[in-house]
Formats: C-alpha cells, sequence, structure tokens
C-alpha cells in the first residue's frame, strides 16, 4: 500500500469528504496533537528511564500517521506530494545552513 493509498482509505474511515467540517478537521488536528503527545510521553519516559518500550512507541507513530493521513486527505493534498514538498524544504534549509 502507498501513502496515496493509505490517506484515502483512513479518509473513509475518518468520514472524511471533500468539503469537511470545521468540526472534522479540529477533530482530526486535535488527533494528531494527541497521538504526538502519546510519542512524546515515550520519550520521556526513555529519558526518565533509560529504557524505550520501542513496540509502545512504533504503535504510536502509526496513529500519528493515521491523523496526517487523514488531515491530507481533508485539506485535498497528497501525501506523497507533501513528503516531497518536505524534502526540498529540508533540502534547501540544510544548503542555507551550509553556506553560512
Amino acid at each position: 500500500m502507498t501513502i496515496d493509498e493509505y490517506a484515502a482509505w483512513a479518509a473513509t474511515i475518518a468520514k472524511v469528504d471533500e468539503r469537511p467540517s470545521n468540526e472534522r478537521l479540529s477533530y482530526l488536528g486535535l488527533g494528531l496533537a494527541g497521538e504526538s503527545g502519546e510519542v512524546a510521553d515515550h520519550i520521556k519516559k526513555l529519558l526518565r528511564d533509560d529504557w524505550l518500550d520501542r513496540a509502545g512507541l512504533v504503535d504510536e507513530l502509526g496513529d500519528v500517521i493515521y491523523y496526517w493521513a487523514c488531515l491530507c486527505a481533508a485539506t485535498g493534498q497528497k501525501p506523497s506530494e507533501l513528503l516531497k514538498a518536505s524534502a526540498a524544504k529540508i533540502s534547501r534549509r540544510l544548503g542555507e545552513a551550509a553556506s553560512r
């Protein structure tokens, strides 16, 4: 399954349509923030306990991807295109940092 196929699938599960309501967008954004917080909590516990629950972290990363993919679909963006744009942006930043 490609990331674009996953996003299309996730959008059906999350009931995302072409014109999602503000409530639906808010729900998805808060879901992404919440799951990102759970990822951060695993990292916090790594610092505190010097042990990482890798399976738990991976599980939460999957939840982050789900909400991210749903938001991509809700805004009409292809995840693969966003990934390309992100890579280009980071590459530009690295080039700018190297030239300083």
